[in-house]
């Protein structure tokens, strides 16, 4: 049986990864979490006035079936949805606006952009209904022990090119337009990754997706669901950073040494499993792979850093258009990929915890807004977007990998029980894509440890399910 289990991180990928070995393994599983942060990693929270706000990770797709189960299971709720318009600025003047009419807003996505709405949509859709394909295979257990054979099983090679080519020649290649691409998609992809519309295809599906369907946030927090899931497994929580991780064998079996620094020292534990869900990029993390034959190879590719801005404050309407402030329409601001722009989204952000009696700030009081930048703001740009502020708490993060960079997948398998859970942030980033990872990396060494190689990479797997049921 398998007795001590390790997982580094204890954001989403840390503590799904922790529920869902539990429930494969078992609960005589004893499961130590490493975390040297703070448990829910970037779902993370920003105080003003005593109230909380998501400073980043905000919204999770209706279709997120592992989201809404941990939710369902924690006893969670839905946070209530505060209506809100949103629009897309160029740095001149609105290219699209959002109305309170729907038929109005269909109307006129069609006037200006004809059919390439209709074929995005479309579009979308097919690559969203393949990807749903995975919760049948791993609900009968089975598991991919590479990005590429995951992507393969739900959209054969298609799937895979689209991780190699921009959302950009794939979308032209539907029919949508030149137009359409730098007005609509490049606001979307700037607002979810901060990326240019070279950001790989599957990734832009993913993003599109977020934008096009209904979303939910949790009440109090979308980080409770990190937080709860421990709790729930039992698992025992180390502060401490890991720096590496040596291979050592006991009986013919691989046991892994895990290494940690925390505020009392130096320290060591010993695995029969790991599974790693912090970045393994030498600009984010100095782990180190010891006594590993043949060595585990260095990962590529680097992360873009983005800025997050959270600004108490009176907006300033007149930057886009409106003198009077009172009649400033949205509470939310995308923004096309223009060269002087110097943010990439703005929107008007409502508490984690939305009483019955909350309202939304009318546009010419001083609100909580969540600016999105690739470098932080300056006095001159602050005062650009507002006219006067009280507060601004600034996180800077390096939260996407940078999509142009990327030629080849990270593994999931570094080792025989030694699993790799954020390579799938190259595929596409979101919460829902992460423990969709997790719940691969449980299955994958589950099925490994009891050499259940049936469930491992098969192929026609479509034709299997069926016949299982």
């Amino acid at each position: 049986p398998l007795s001590p289990a390790a997982v580094v991180g204890a954001g989403l990928g840390g503590s799904a990864a922790a529920y869902f070995l539990q429930q494969h393994f078992g609960p005589q599983v004893q499961l130590d979490v490493y975390e040297a942060a703070g448990v829910g990693g970037r779902l993370a929270t920003v105080t003003v006035n005593k109230q909380q706000y998501e400073s980043r990770g905000a919204s999770i797709h209706a279709l997120s079936l592992h989201m809404q189960d941990f939710v369902k299971i924690l006893g969670l709720k839905h946070r209530r949805e505060v209506a809100g318009k949103s629009a897309i600025f160029s740095g001149e003047h609105f290219v699209l606006e959002e109305t309170d009419w729907y038929l109005l807003n269909l109307f006129r996505l069609w006037w200006h952009y004809g059919i390439s709405f209709l074929r995005l949509q479309m579009w979308v859709e097919e690559v969203m209904e393949k990807f749903m394909r995975i919760y049948k295979y791993q609900a009968h257990g089975y598991a991919f022990s590479s990005l590429e054979e995951l992507l393969r099983s739900l959209g054969g090679e298609a799937f895979v090119n689209m991780t190699q080519r921009s959302v950009a020649e794939s979308l032209l290649e539907v029919g949508v337009t030149q137009r359409f691409v730098d007005d609509v998609i490049a606001a979307v992809l700037r607002s979810s990754y901060g990326q240019s519309v070279l950001v790989p295809a599957f990734a832009g599906a993913m993003s599109l997706a977020g934008a096009q369907g209904s979303t939910w946030a949790v009440e109090g927090g979308n980080k409770l669901v990190c937080s709860g899931l421990l709790k729930l497994t039992k698992a025992n929580v180390i502060s401490a950073r890991v720096t590496g991780i040596s291979l050592h064998s006991s009986e013919g079996r691989a046991l892994y040494q895990v290494h940690y620094e925390s505020t009392e020292g130096q320290g060591s534990a010993f695995y029969d499993l790991v599974v790693v869900t912090t970045p393994l990029h030498p600009s984010r993390s100095n782990f180190t792979f010891d006594n590993f034959d043949p060595p585990i190879a260095d990962f590529p590719g680097a992360f873009q850093p983005s800025v997050t801005s959270v600004v108490h404050g009176y907006l300033n309407s007149s930057y886009f258009g409106f003198p009077d402030p009172k009649l400033f329409p949205f509470t939310s601001i995308l923004t096309t990929d223009t060269p002087d722009l110097f943010f990439h989204a703005m929107d008007n952000i409502c508490p984690v915890n939305i009483s019955a009696a909350f309202r939304r700030k009318q546009p010419q009081e001083a609100a909580v807004w969540r600016v999105l930048s690739q470098q932080p703001l300056d006095k001159p740009q602050l005062k650009t977007l507002f006219r006067s502020y009280y507060s601004v708490q600034v996180t800077e993060w390096q939260t996407y990998p940078r999509y142009d960079a990327a030629k080849a997948l990270p593994p999931i398998v570094l080792h025989e029980n030694l699993f790799y859970l954020s390579g799938v942030e190259w595929v596409a980033s979101s919460m829902e894509m992460i423990a969709v990872a997790a719940k691969n990396v449980a299955l994958l060494a589950y099925n490994r440890w009891h050499q259940d190689l049936e469930k491992i990479d098969q192929k026609d797997l479509m034709h299997k399910v069926k016949t299982e049921l």
